[in-house]
């Protein structure tokens, strides 16, 4: 019996398709800009982004500190949600790396900064203080199930950023998945924002890597950057190829999660002890929690059902999220159902 691997998307195995271009990708030296295939994923990114450049990235922590680096100097500050991706689960790379003074502000359940928050977070003119430089937004949202930012809201915080001058970052890891759930291009989702980044390696399926998609300048800056960083890769034609297969073959099929995780979602809302948190979640992740009477917490969770060859992730103590991803089929959801079931019962 196979393993059911719903701890994230993250864990998702390229395609044997995938690996027959990776195989046979033409090679070049990135670093010198001659690798055909890295050219040939970072247009079609670009292009799918609705911006002038790209670059690849080996990761979207990565994509995301080059991004702020090259938008900001030392001292200077970006406003971004407590919950986001960047201030939890980056090592601080930001400050750390950069100099770069984070000002998190609430976030709401639906992943959403308020606007009058990013308003009240962005600094007067005053010697005492940071500049206020940057706003970063995530969608698809991690920590708040997997929430989707819509256009209407993204414009809304793009008109915000423009009104005092400020860049926009979005941190678009799933941002294919948020275009999903919508129906609209990715590109319309990213048409406010300065930047943005998004995975190629989570429910698109490649092994490897990420996209920055801005302008030209901006890709020229974090060009040098990445190099800082230690992300110049030479012969990455290899790793590209995987990609250029994700985007033309995966993002249509994204919706096949989305439809899994709600018949996860409903079928797990029927096992007692369990609060699922969104029973219809927006995109491919199920947030539950186990109640405080119910036999096993997260941890025990996790053991019981390694047992029956299926992974899952504990987040805290009785919160559990689990990830739809390509590689879990329907038949997948029901042992899962089934196996928490029974080890709650």
């Amino acid at each position: 019996m196979d393993w059911v691997d719903l701890r994230s998307d993250t864990v998702t195995a390229p395609t044997p398709e995938m690996r027959e271009a990776m195989a046979a990708a033409e090679v070049g030296d990135d670093v010198f800009a001659d690798d055909p295939t890295v050219n040939r994923l970072e247009a079609m990114a670009a292009e799918r982004m609705g911006k002038q450049g790209a670059m690849f990235v080996p990761s979207g922590t990565m994509g995301n500190l080059a991004a702020v680096l090259s938008h900001c100097q030392r001292g200077d500050e970006v406003i971004l949600g407590d919950q986001c991706h960047t201030f939890n689960y980056e090592a601080g790379g930001i400050a750390a790396l950069g100099g770069v003074h984070p000002h998190p502000v609430k976030t709401l359940p639906n992943g959403q900064l308020p606007l009058d928050a990013i308003e009240a977070a962005v600094r007067s003119e005053d010697v005492h203080f940071p500049v206020s430089r940057l706003v970063c937004l995530e969608n698809t949202h991690n920590r708040c199930g997997g929430a989707v930012l819509d256009e209407t809201y993204t414009d809304s915080v793009g008109a915000l950023a423009r009104r005092h001058h400020l860049k926009l970052h979005l941190d678009g890891a799933r941002l294919f998945n948020a275009a999903a759930a919508l129906g609209v291009p990715a590109s319309r989702l990213a048409a406010p924002a300065d930047s943005v980044t998004f995975c190629l390696s989570k429910a698109l399926c490649a092994p490897v890597g990420s996209v920055l998609c801005g302008e030209q300048d901006f890709i020229h800056r974090a060009r040098r950057i990445r190099k800082q960083l230690g992300g110049g890769m030479r012969q990455a034609g290899i790793l590209a190829a995987a990609g250029i297969v994700a985007l033309e073959k995966m993002v249509d099929r994204l919706p096949e999660d989305h439809r899994r995780a709600k018949d996860l979602a409903r079928r797990l809302s029927k096992i007692p002890h369990v609060t699922v948190e969104d029973p219809s979640p927006p995109s491919n992740m199920v947030y539950f929690r186990l109640s405080d009477d119910a036999r096993l917490d997260g941890t025990g969770m996790e053991e019981v059902l390694a047992r029956s060859r299926i992974k899952i992730h504990s987040v805290s103590a009785r919160r559990i999220r689990l990830v739809l991803h390509y590689w879990v089929d329907d038949e997948g959801v029901v042992r899962t159902a089934e196996a928490i079931r029974s080890a709650l019962a």
